[in-house]
């Protein structure tokens, strides 16, 4: 087991991060360490969930016990509480970064802005619990938990907007064209709350749409550029500067901007898997498994950061490369609806996106990113979500070749689900270990 690394130890890793308080991660660290607090709050509740309805599946009786609140109720708090709260507050934090929100007079507002969402995610669990859904997978917001997500979010658009407007014009590092980049990503975040709003509406994109036949080749590839336009502005969100003579960073835009020539030539509408567009199209973005990582290694990055950037990179890949096997013809058929994609939504999610979040807060931390420092937990995590990915995919194998795998209990499936429950204590565990982390560094330098 290692020890965190002491300040002096941090210091000399990466020196350009210092101990005052006005340039840890560019952001007061009140404001960036409570964003990332609640985030982890929320990771470590939703994998808290995700080990009871790994039980509920083990032990079906326990649904007697659990009156009303079955396993079908707690499915939507496993997955709104990993993309609302673990996913999406790291988001916050880093718009607070960008902002520079820190810098407001009452910038505890940023704060204001995180209890909110968090509020909005707690009625929310309350009304899930109690049958309130719509039924539409992370769309599930009605009643009162809908109109306090788009409250928060609306506070934190007004927030973002003040700290523009007080510091649009202040200092060499509001550049012409960050004023302009700025400006137009404030007009972009207004549309959010309102598409939020208009999209949980039950008339909308009903659960069970007869109008479409599902994802296509265009539309999955479409998704992952957006993805991949995310990754491509990340670096410099997060500041980090290029190093010189980096080619990779050309390569990578041309390239994206071939990707979406190729998706809008795809067309729109219902298609099948089994055409060979379809199949090529999707084939393209096998060409960011090499393409991605190089452009990252042309930014510098803190050096602490080396494990996560390389487990993020790694997950890509395996993430890109399963996708499109998954989308071929034989393959499909036979892991549509199984526990296979419920293992590559976990390769996603707990493997590419959990990864990235943390390299992210890694960055914006400063000396706090000593939270992240732990290598059991950094291996416990990587492989806990290695082990599940596995088993869900073996799992979702089997199920295809017999649909009452899952149905049925027996030797196979119950070995397996406790497996699966293993691996999620191990991930659990990680996730626990940097919460109290966090807590404790915050201690020592408050």
């Amino acid at each position: 087991m290692e020890k965190l690394i002491s300040v002096e130890r941090w210091q000399e890793v990466e020196p350009r991060w210092s101990t005052k308080p006005a340039v840890l991660g560019g952001l007061q660290p009140n404001v960036m360490a409570v964003a990332a607090c609640h985030s982890l709050t929320w990771l470590l509740v939703s994998n808290g969930v995700g080990l009871l309805l790994g039980a509920l599946l083990l032990f079906p009786r326990l649904n007697s016990w659990l009156g009303e609140w079955t396993y079908g109720r707690w499915v939507p708090l496993h997955l709104n509480h990993n993309l609302y709260g673990w996913c999406s507050l790291p988001l916050v934090g880093w718009l607070f970064h960008a902002y520079q929100v820190d810098r407001l007079p009452a910038w505890r507002w940023g704060r204001s802005v995180l209890w909110g969402w968090s509020t909005a995610l707690v009625v929310g669990s309350i009304s899930w619990l109690n049958g309130q859904s719509s039924g539409k997978l992370f769309l599930d917001w009605q009643g009162y938990p809908r109109l306090l997500l788009v409250m928060a979010m609306l506070l934190l658009w007004v927030v973002l907007a003040v700290a523009f407007w007080r510091h649009g014009d202040a200092g060499p590092r509001w550049s012409r064209a960050r004023r302009s980049a700025s400006a137009a990503g404030l007009l972009a975040l207004l549309l959010v709350p309102f598409s939020l709003y208009w999209a949980t509406q039950p008339n909308v994109y009903p659960p069970v749409n007869p109008d479409t036949g599902g994802p296509t080749g265009a539309s999955l590839l479409e998704s992952t550029l957006g993805i991949i336009l995310i990754l491509l502005v990340l670096p410099l969100g997060l500041g980090r500067e290029v190093r010189e003579r980096q080619r990779a960073i050309a390569y990578a835009w041309v390239l994206f901007a071939a990707g979406a020539i190729v998706s809008f030539a795809l067309g729109r509408g219902n298609s099948s898997h089994h055409k060979p567009s379809e199949i090529l199209g999707l084939a393209s973005l096998l060409a960011w498994v090499p393409i991605l990582p190089a452009y990252f290694n042309a930014f510098d990055w803190p050096l602490v950061t080396k494990c996560w950037r390389n487990a993020c990179l790694l997950w890509w890949g395996l993430l890109v490369v399963s996708a499109w096997m998954m989308f071929l013809p034989g393959f499909l058929e036979h892991c549509k609806f199984t526990d296979a994609l419920v293992g590559h939504s976990h390769m996603a999610m707990a493997g590419f996106v959990s990864s990235l979040n943390i390299l992210g807060l890694m960055t914006l931390l400063g000396e706090d990113a000593r939270t992240f420092s732990s290598r059991w937990a950094f291996f416990a995590w990587q492989f806990g979500t290695l082990g599940y990915v596995g088993i869900m995919v073996w799992a979702g194998w089997l199920e295809g070749s017999h649909s009452d795998f899952t149905i049925i209990p027996g030797g196979a499936r119950d070995s397996l689900y406790c497996l699966r429950m293993v691996c999620g204590g191990i991930m659990t565990a990680a996730a626990t270990h940097w919460w109290l982390q966090l807590r404790k560094v915050r201690r020592g330098t408050s």
